[in-house]
């Protein structure tokens, strides 16, 4: 059951490649809106590879993903109905309903915090525009959010750089495994 060793692994040939920051700026538009796949997992690689970009790195993902987030905040404002199917076909309805009772109580904070939670931000950015969230607290909250948890990855990846690739590709699988886990225990516990 090495899945994530694979995929760890691709995503290093991915990173290495001469349009890598074109790839990282489309998976974090598209993972902000409708798209599964963190770009997190393409960030610190690329960070990790050349650790004096890993900055730059860290503001394309976060203003991309805040392109995609305002491009979810559209879907959920032109076309929550369209999309609401979609919704609970990909088993996301419960997360969509918590988001929507937290913006109802929380507004703003809900979008900073949602950059850092392990609920997928579309379903934070689609509820946003459903609810018709004011757009400028929510572009600012979403690059405070966003911004932190990317500057972060960047900011431990690029300083741990060669000391911390050995011990992630050991453990990758444990820790992909063990975020599986922990985001079914949270999706439960929410429930």
């Amino acid at each position: 059951m090495r899945v994530f060793s694979r995929m760890y692994e691709q995503t290093l040939r991915w990173a290495a490649h001469r349009y890598a920051p074109r790839y990282l700026a489309v998976l974090s538009f598209a993972e902000s809106s409708f798209f599964p796949i963190p770009p997190d997992v393409m960030l610190a690689p690329m960070a990790l590879a050349r650790p004096n970009r890993a900055l730059h790195f860290a503001a394309l993902t976060t203003v991309f993903s805040v392109l995609g987030g305002l491009f979810g905040y559209l879907i959920g404002y032109f076309a929550i109905e369209l999309v609401m199917p979609l919704i609970v076909q990909f088993g996301q309805l419960g997360a969509y309903e918590q988001a929507q009772d937290w913006f109802m109580e929380y507004g703003f904070w809900v979008v900073l915090i949602a950059g850092f939670s392990p609920i997928p931000y579309k379903v934070f950015t689609i509820a946003a525009g459903a609810l018709i969230l004011p757009v400028i607290p929510f572009v600012l909250a979403s690059l405070v959010g966003r911004g932190g948890r990317f500057f972060l990855v960047a900011l431990l990846v690029g300083w741990g750089g060669p000391r911390v690739e050995p011990l992630l590709k050991r453990y990758i699988d444990w820790l992909g495994w063990g975020t599986v886990i922990l985001l079914i225990a949270a999706y439960f516990y929410l429930r």
